[in-house]
């Protein structure tokens, strides 16, 4: 499945000049997430990395913890591209054996679900960081300036349209990427990869391309990342769940500066 598509359109230049043109869109498909042969969630993604995805979808909603509770993770048997099949290893399975009779549970990492009463029960399931590492202000604010993003964003660049999610270790190497039409998915395909190829202990910090949601520092908290750089805004409930985890949370304003809501002492000043 192609993560994007060619369509004809009649572009209007000042308002009375009509030409016809191509442009390339981004693609939009259902994936159908099954945790021991049983259907567990449906989201809507953008085709491509789809085991990253899909673990990164398990860890943040608590299924794994670490890349050994998972026995495998692949596409089902017939091969659908739109259906990834999970299994955990027998102790897994057990410990969690709540989650998958989805007794009462609801998602708590995907859209829809908000509020200040959530912030209580969402801190039960997760521990503060304890991640005292130190970023280069300068260093990070080069790597993630709007011409370098657009290193780590192919679809963005063919559509215009995509969200993208990028994890750096201390010395600001990738450790992870993420493109995705849903910005949950995206960093769930980022946290994935790393998870999966055994880099997400030496994750240090993502940087995100859209606004941060209380759901995206739910995310990043289950990963043990302690630091999020996003180029919008983040949510009231997001900074207040963010300084209860012990996060450093920041974004770029329009004018180019770096405002930083929590966890001021991660980031530090060259020299």
């Amino acid at each position: 499945m192609e993560s994007t598509s060619s369509h004809n359109i009649v572009r209007c230049k000042s308002g009375n000049t009509l030409i016809a043109e191509t442009q390339m869109l981004i693609s939009e498909e259902p994936l159908s997430i099954r945790v021991e042969n049983t259907p567990y969630a449906v989201v809507m993604r953008t085709p491509g990395d789809e085991r990253f995805l899909a673990a990164g979808f398990c860890l943040a909603e608590g299924l794994v913890d670490r890349v050994e509770d998972f026995a495998a993770i692949g596409y089902c048997e017939q091969m659908d591209p739109n259906v990834i099949a999970v299994t955990l290893t027998p102790q897994r399975r057990e410990k969690v054996s709540d989650l998958l009779a989805r007794r009462g549970y609801i998602s708590q990492t995907s859209c829809g679900i908000c509020g200040k009463e959530l912030v209580k029960d969402l801190i039960q399931n997760m521990v503060p960081s304890t991640d005292t590492t130190r970023i280069d202000l300068a260093a990070l604010l080069e790597r993630i300036n709007d011409d370098r993003m657009q290193d780590y964003q192919d679809l963005y660049r063919k559509t215009n349209s995509a969200h993208g999610a990028v994890l750096f270790s201390r010395d600001l190497a990738v450790m992870g990427l993420g493109e995705d039409v849903g910005r949950h998915n995206a960093l769930d395909k980022a946290i994935g990869q790393a998870l999966l190829e055994n880099r997400l202990p030496q994750t240090v910090a993502a940087v995100l391309s859209s606004r941060v949601s209380y759901e995206l520092v739910q995310k990043c908290a289950r990963a043990g990342i302690g630091t999020i750089v996003s180029m919008s805004r983040p949510t009231a409930l997001a900074v207040d769940l963010g300084g209860r985890m012990n996060m450093t949370l920041a974004c770029i304003s329009k004018e180019g500066d770096l405002l930083i809501f929590s966890g001021r002492e991660r980031l530090v000043e060259s020299g």
